[in-house]
């Protein structure tokens, strides 16, 4: 008998909670499950919740896709847990990772500034003669004979993986590629990443950081997948849709993740589904912008959304280290649930960036953590429910909170427990609320003018507080708030980035060259969709060039789309010219038609559409007070940590379209609670958001 497929699965791996949502095809129900995060073996917590589902009567064999955010490479690059890598690189150019850009993070006159630890040390470093030019010319062959040496060295000294970056490979990749096969064919149990396949593009220090970052996170990845897909299959999930979240806010499936160089395309994994979800899932308000506060257990992501679609950037740095692959425009702050409060050497309050993580997590888990976190201040000041914390299915030691609060931080300071929890509370508002005015000021907009959009198991709880402090009016609260990021995982297509550098003056670039590098580009993706099970013939390619003034020393990304239908021709050139100028001017302020352009890469970004959560239409409802049997009952809530505010409480599952609440108010469910403080209103849309409104 055959298993009818109908349910699929999407996972967000967070620092202190796993979150699941399993989506009912047939009828479009959700079911949410949040198990604690297991940091030694993130899959053991994504099988857990799976098995959840399972225990509760979905058939494992109905599932028919499974699509995973996590943070398994941002974790092992922040905690230096990597792979042994060794690197190959040209003769004579061995201190590139040693001289870097000059560059120096934060206070530029810091005398003690001290770079971050190589990720392949001089000892692990090896040069290999041979060379090709800027035009890709061989100008000495290469030395096989001491690549040979050299890959005898490494693996006698235990590398794991091998990075191979060789001068100007983006031009001609032929000594890269000769490299990786005499090393592939000497020690095949060694990974090896390619600079001309995983970032083919001008600036020689990026290229290099980049392609040692995924040398050095492909083996901790491939291990973690092949760890999940084996926990899956003994469950029974054996459908092969099974794809992991990239930075750029696509997926990938699990068999592109662990080769072809695309680790580095997971860093920003976890955040960039949140994002996702909100373009997607607040789609009119993403219009006209949206600004997104990922509270978590341990940090707060942050994004802007404009026009519909998240803000997205391709150079980026990830703990100091230059990373430039294609990803959302986001900004990670350590303020979360997990915040560990602390007093520093001067006497003043601090909060983070340590963080209580999953175990033991914070004082009120009891699991014997002694630190008072955000959480605990959030109990101790009645906006959380130790009877009701993720439905009762998490113990909540409300005394033991307060403990922490009076021993830790009052104390010391002379302070009530609840005034030490309302310093904590306000400290990490103000530093959410400080970091969304830097990138609302480097980005020239005004944050008053965009609706928030909370969502994280704490986000709801501190949204109103963040939103007054940057006179933001307008909140929306998305049904399931705690599993946000987790649906977004179900609101995406498949999308791979592909990238060549060839510095050239635009006028001597000829439509035909430029074809004949979009179509070796989309050749390498029509390979690479066949070998991950897709068809190539479903793919929407979208083309762009990176293109910048004579003399600039950086680039703009000009899309393609709408020229050259049936391939490029001289209209098409000049109008992506015409682009620039456009695209210089918005940005900067002002363009020179007058000098000339030249293009530095030729981009493409290849789309496979999959099925997608739909949401239900939306329902006409008309504005009414909340059902009285949606109340139910009422607490003490110190909004300021002095005064006690007897509070109605609300079951967010018993509020249907068009209900409306006053503050103050507390709103709870089993992922999230939403505070509405006084002054603020609460109305039930259409679409089941909450949406918070001040005066």
């Amino acid at each position: 008998m055959t298993t009818q497929t109908r349910f699929r699965i999407g996972v967000d791996v967070g620092g202190t909670h796993t979150d699941l949502v399993l989506l009912d095809t047939d009828t479009g129900s959700l079911a949410i499950e949040k198990v604690p995060s297991t940091p030694a073996n993130p899959a053991l917590a994504v099988l857990d919740g799976v098995g959840r589902f399972i225990a509760k009567g979905i058939d494992p064999a109905a599932i028919e896709f499974f699509s995973h955010g996590t943070t398994i490479t941002t974790n092992a690059l922040l905690q230096m847990r990597g792979a042994r890598v060794g690197l190959l690189i040209s003769a004579g150019y061995r201190a590139i990772q040693e001289v870097q850009n000059q560059a120096r993070d934060g206070n530029p006159f810091d005398y003690f500034y001290k770079k971050p630890e190589p990720i392949a040390p001089q000892s692990l470093t090896r040069e290999i003669p041979g060379r090709i030019d800027f035009e890709g010319n061989e100008l000495a062959p290469l030395d096989e004979d001491t690549v040979r040496q050299a890959a005898q060295e490494l693996s006698d000294a235990g590398v794991e993986s091998i990075a191979i970056c060789y001068l100007f490979s983006f031009m001609n990749p032929s000594h890269e590629k000769t490299s990786q096969k005499i090393i592939e064919d000497s020690f095949p149990d060694i990974q090896i990443s390619t600079s001309s396949e995983v970032m083919p593009r001008i600036r020689e220090w990026p290229r290099l950081s980049t392609t040692l970052l995924n040398a050095y996170l492909e083996p901790v990845l491939v291990r973690y997948i092949s760890d999940l897909a084996k926990g899956l299959d003994e469950i029974g999930v054996t459908t092969p849709q099974r794809f992991l979240m990239q930075s750029n806010g696509g997926v990938m499936p699990f068999t592109a993740a662990i080769s072809g160089g695309k680790t580095v395309h997971t860093l920003l994994s976890g955040p960039a589904a949140g994002a996702q979800a909100g373009a997607y899932l607040a789609a009119e308000d993403a219009k006209s912008g949206l600004v997104t506060l990922d509270m978590g257990g341990t940090s707060c992501d942050i994004a802007f959304i404009e026009g519909g679609a998240p803000l997205e950037t391709t150079e980026g740095v990830v703990d100091r280290r230059p990373l430039d692959v294609p990803a959302l425009d986001l900004t990670t702050i350590s303020a979360g649930g997990g915040s560990i409060a602390w007093i520093d050497r001067g006497g003043f309050l601090c909060v983070g960036p340590h963080s209580a993580g999953a175990d033991p997590g914070p004082a009120c888990y009891g699991k014997g953590g002694e630190d008072p976190t955000v959480t605990d201040a959030d109990i101790a000041c009645g906006f959380l429910n130790p009877e009701q914390f993720l439905g009762g299915a998490q113990n909540i030691d409300a005394k033991a909170a307060l403990t922490a609060l009076v021993q830790k931080i009052g104390d010391p300071m002379g302070l009530t427990g609840l005034q030490a929890a309302a310093g904590i509370r306000r400290i990490v508002d103000m530093r959410m609320a400080d970091e969304v005015r830097v990138v609302a000021a480097k980005r020239g907009v005004d944050p008053q003018e965009f609706t928030l959009l909370p969502f994280g198991g704490a986000g709801a709880v501190h949204a109103a507080a963040v939103a007054k402090e940057l006179g933001i009016r307008r909140i929306l609260v998305p049904p399931r708030p705690g599993a946000f990021s987790a649906l977004g995982l179900l609101c995406t297509d498949v999308v791979h980035d592909y990238i060549r550098s060839e510095l050239r003056p635009l006028d001597q670039v000829t439509p035909g060259h430029a074809e004949q590098i979009f179509g070796e580009l989309e050749a390498r993706a029509a390979r690479e969709l066949r070998d991950e099970g897709l068809d190539p013939d479903d793919a929407i390619n979208l083309r762009e060039l990176d293109m910048r003034y004579v003399g600039q020393g950086y680039e703009l990304r000009v899309p393609l789309d709408g020229f050259g239908q049936g391939g490029l021709d001289d209209a098409a050139m000049a109008a992506s010219r015409e682009r620039f100028d456009v695209r210089h001017a918005q940005l900067h302020g002002h363009a020179a038609a007058e000098k000339s352009v030249e293009v530095v890469s030729y981009r493409l970004r290849v789309r496979v559409t999959v099925p997608r959560y739909e949401p239900t239409p939306p329902i006409d409802a008309p504005p009414h007070d909340a059902p009285a049997t949606s109340v139910t009952g009422t607490r003490k809530v110190y909004f300021d940590g002095e005064t006690a505010h007897e509070t109605k409480v609300f079951d967010r599952d018993g509020l249907d379209a068009g209900a409306r609440m006053d503050g103050p108010a507390i709103i709870e469910q089993f992922d999230a609670t939403t505070i509405v403080p006084p002054g603020w209103t609460a109305n039930v849309d259409g679409d089941l958001n909450l949406i918070l409104e001040h005066g």
